[in-house]
């Protein structure tokens, strides 16, 4: 075993997943004193209408920790990251590495993480782009399914696994045929299935009793299945073989991860539902058989089930599809697996290992669980990685090396870099992002019969400059006064420059035909809410209830806000400046406009903050 190293582990399951052999593996080396980071899945696959449940318990494991971290167990951190979820697209590589990667190396500065092993059960351009953001010490690629063939959305894999294959320090695989595969790129491979924590096993073995009280109600005899109720799982040879057998209970204890309304319909088929890894060797105690009903197809080809050697390690008789990794089993271990292909075999098979077992039977089974046990296998797997991390030191030159990745460290840093400015800028400037993050903030309607048209003056407004643009506003209020929809313009500003604002725009009104009597100033606000509360003094002299409210494009959702919570008794109709210089675009914006943005979105925060709005 090694001991004191830090591992990376890039899952391909979250750690709340029923327990498979990424949580087996991090646990024991975490126990035998390494410190591992076990990194949630990425995907293989940009997610779907099925993932939602999953992406909910992502964000869920992200708030209750501390950044996406926590501490699992002693020795044992698992980072539940925020991340665009799109493995194979160039722009979310980038996002993902301010998303994903730069709480990554501050969590490893903040505990001293240095140099890790990086230990990756997937092979995406996420995944790669991790590992070289880790700068480990090791790479070690664990091989545990056929992901091209899981779907056809994960194909794309390909390619970068090869790319992987060929760079890992180290290759382990769980099959024939994924070692098969793997051997065409690297000479590094090692074959290493799925084992069994046999002493676990052999306590609750050892127990007079034990059986969960839900198993034991079914009665005798029991056929059973531990581990995901997911696409690969033959729902069909299950039913068929349940409706063929109604005097045997069939239970199925794990988590739902597909339709399982066939297997429902057949009332001697029952879902117990998901465990924890600890109740699993006393499920399998309660059955008289094991099963492995897995559908034969390409991914299942590669496919080595973890339940096989649980089931042999409490002397349970096995009955499984014909799987090629199933027949090598077979093959090492003097057939102690029954085959079957169709209902009417795996029934005959059922039968038969429902009668008394041969003498010594059991026994045989536990021992052929007992050469395939985790203790072993992680063994095995440690002396490799001992050897391969002595290799590397001695092919390492001292300081030269070190300075060597400290320059391809700075080089890819300053890419991040130049490549985020790039992306910043063309979003922003080269695309209609920005318009569509303003859109919201204005807020029109027709024109009505109103008593007022009010005009809030712009002070600095959106360019930041004195006097920006009332001349918009009062011509917008001209335009509104002349078609006759109110007989009174109400203007509402206690800015001053040069002049007061308030008199400057009433200057200009008049030049354009406004009469001076239909004028009224309100010359004290200082901010949209005074602008309310003062205006609406004036309201309330004259009587008026309705008014046509102007102001620029920007800033009428604010100014709509502030209303109805100051004066919810005035109906106020937007009319906002339709040809504003500021507002008009094409397809990006100017500094300028884009300032104007994010201050107006920042005052409707402290609007809120305040209880303004």
């Amino acid at each position: 075993m090694i001991r004191g190293r830090d591992i990376v582990c890039i899952s391909s399951v979250d750690w709340d997943f029923h327990w498979q052999i990424h949580h087996e593996i991090m646990s024991t080396l975490a126990a035998g004193g390494n410190r591992v980071l076990f990194i949630e899945n990425t995907g293989v696959r940009p997610p779907g209408v099925s993932d939602i449940s999953r992406l909910r318990q992502r964000i869920r494991n992200w708030w209750r920790s501390t950044k996406g971290f926590r501490a699992e167990r002693e020795n044992l951190f698992v980072y539940s990251p925020l991340f665009v979820p799109l493995p194979y697209s160039r722009a979310a590589r980038w996002i993902n590495r301010v998303l994903l990667f730069r709480p990554l190396r501050r969590w490893m500065a903040a505990t001293n993480f240095r140099r890790p092993i990086a230990w990756t059960f997937l092979p995406t351009p996420t995944a790669i782009d991790l590992i070289g953001d880790v700068d480990p010490s090791l790479t070690i690629y664990y091989c545990a399914d056929d992901f091209s063939a899981s779907s056809h959305a994960a194909r794309r894999i390909v390619g970068f696994e090869d790319a992987l294959l060929a760079e890992a320090d180290l290759v382990f695989v769980t099959s024939d045929r994924l070692a098969a595969r793997a051997r065409r790129h690297s000479t590094r491979v090692h074959r290493f299935p799925a084992g069994v924590d046999v002493d676990g096993f052999e306590r609750v073995r050892a127990q007079e009793d034990g059986v969960p009280s839900d198993l034991k109600a079914l009665g005798r005899p029991v056929a059973g299945y531990v581990g995901a109720l997911h696409q690969w799982l033959d729902q069909d040879l299950i039913a068929s073989v349940a409706r063929r057998m109604p005097d045997v209970a069939f239970a199925l204890v794990g988590p739902v991860h597909s339709d399982t309304s066939r297997l429902a319909a057949c009332g001697n088929v029952h879902l117990l539902g998901g465990r924890p890894h600890g109740e699993v060797p006393a499920y399998i105690k309660g059955f008289d058989v094991g099963l492995v009903p897995y559908r034969v197809s390409e991914y299942t080809a590669s496919v080595y089930p973890v339940k096989l050697n649980e089931y042999l390690a409490m002397g349970v008789a096995v009955v499984a599809t014909d799987l090629p990794e199933i027949r090598r089993f077979n093959e090492d271990h003097g057939g102690v697996i029954e085959v079957a292909g169709d209902p009417g075999e795996f029934e005959r098979r059922i039968r038969a290992a429902l009668l008394p077992a041969a003498p010594g039977e059991a026994r045989r089974r536990v021992e052929a669980a007992r050469r395939n046990s985790w203790s072993s296998r992680i063994e095995g797997m440690c002396a490799l990685i001992a050897r391969a991390l002595d290799e590397r030191e001695a092919r390492r030159d001292g300081w030269e090396e070190r300075l060597r990745r400290l320059y391809v460290r700075a080089r890819r840093r300053t890419l991040e870099a130049v490549l985020a400015v790039v992306l910043a800028y063309l979003v922003l400037f080269e695309t209609p992002a920005v318009w569509a993050l303003a859109s919201p903030l204005k807020m029109e309607a027709s024109p009505r019969r109103a008593d007022a048209i009010v005009v809030f003056a712009g002070g600095v407004g959106e360019s930041g400059q004195a006097g920006g643009g009332y001349q918009e506003r009062v011509k917008r209020a001209v335009d509104l006064y002349e078609a006759g929809w109110a007989p009174r313009v109400i203007i509402s500003s206690g800015f001053v420059f040069a002049f007061k604002e308030a008199e400057v725009m009433r200057g200009l009104a008049i030049e354009h035909g406004v009469p001076a009597p239909a004028i009224l100033l309100e010359t004290q606000a200082a901010n949209t809410r005074e602008n309310v509360a003062y205006t609406r003094a004036l309201l309330a002299q004259g009587g008026w209830r309705r008014i046509l409210l102007v102001s620029s494009p920007y800033h009428m959702r604010r100014a709509l806000l502030t209303w109805r919570k100051a004066a919810p008794e005035v109906e106020v109709i937007p009319e906002p400046v339709p040809q504003s210089q500021f507002y008009a675009h094409g397809r990006g914006a100017s500094l300028n406009q884009i300032r104007g943005i994010v201050q107006e979105y920042a005052a409707l925060a402290a609007y809120w903050w305040r209880g303004w709005i």
